[in-house]
């Protein structure tokens, strides 16, 4: 009869044979790539149920005493009781902006780039390349770099026509697209070039439009590549900084990001609320990109080779 030590031993022994030395350093990578990606989300996450004094302690509170709610209510309660240099944030109206801001976004982005991208992949006209690698070229840019010609560009057509520039989402919008339509369209062009221009023809063939092949043909099969320009134009207007800094002023247009970084320079320190609100921003994301995985990663490869 084997006793606990010698069924023990046995597994030792097991994992011993087993674990070799790639092995071992598979697992030590894969530990620490892990460790690195989720600790802070985690801590993120666990900070905002914990109190000012856990945050601000010597020594790190890795598990919050209990599940306080406080920095959640001092975001949505207006009931909630604060301190005198602290307020009600009214921080659903901030999300209502990024979800105003970054489902047009999207959209717009999705449509355009899906009209722009075909045109590119199966249309025959001088200088297609070119206004590929132009379009490419822009996204190489930095932002920054961008964003004061945007302003000044954006600006003149808003005097012109008659409409405000400033706390203006809709103008946010238009700038988003700037940043995120040149990337959107490389990345389709290269999909669509990897469904067969037989498919397409045959529906031509069969009577036809352009358009009706294009909505009965091309896009069922290109779900995978619309829905990661989707997830990734919504992640860029979601969390983008600069410019909704740049073009609005007033409290009640912020987007999340804005409102985070006023509640982090306000002069009484309240980490556990950043911490609160960070969690709120990024788990939509974080949800977003789970539910839609699969045609996340069908989308990022398929369009990397040529069919």
């Amino acid at each position: 009869m084997t006793t606990r030590r010698d069924e023990r031993l046995n597994f030792i022994d097991h994992l011993a044979r087993w674990i070799t030395w790639p092995r071992f350093i598979f697992a030590v990578t894969l530990i620490f790539f892990l460790t690195s990606i989720l600790f802070p989300f985690y801590w993120m996450v666990s900070s905002s149920f914990k109190s000012y004094a856990e945050i601000g302690g010597r020594r790190p509170a890795y598990i919050p005493a209990s599940l306080r709610l406080d920095a959640y209510r001092q975001l949505f309660d207006p009931n909630a009781p604060v301190s005198r240099t602290s307020s009600y944030e009214n921080f659903g109206r901030n999300i209502i902006n990024s979800i105003k801001v970054a489902v047009p976004t999207s959209l717009i982005a999705v449509i355009l780039s899906t009209l722009g991208a075909y045109a590119v992949a199966r249309l025959h006209f001088r200088g297609k390349e070119l206004l590929l690698n132009s379009i490419l070229i822009v996204y190489l840019f930095p932002g920054i770099l961008l964003i004061i010609p945007l302003f000044a560009m954006v600006s003149q057509i808003g005097a012109r026509i008659g409409f405000e520039v400033q706390d203006n989402l809709a103008v946010l919008v238009i700038t988003y697209l700037a940043q995120t339509l040149p990337v959107a369209l490389y990345m389709l062009a290269n999909y669509f070039r990897t469904i067969p221009a037989e498919i397409e023809q045959a529906g031509l063939i069969d009577g036809c439009s352009r358009v009706e092949v294009i909505w009965r043909i091309t896009l069922p099969l290109a779900i995978p590549a619309l829905v990661s320009v989707a997830i990734y134009t919504f992640m860029i207007a979601w969390n983008e900084f600069l410019y909704a800094l740049v073009f609005l002023n007033s409290r009640e247009m912020f987007t999340m990001p804005i409102k985070i970084n006023v509640i982090f320079n306000d002069p009484t320190p309240r980490p556990h609320v950043v911490m609160a609100a960070s969690t709120i921003m990024t788990l939509p994301v974080v949800i977003l990109f789970l539910a839609l995985e699969r045609f996340l990663e069908e989308g990022l490869t398929a369009g990397g080779v040529k069919g």
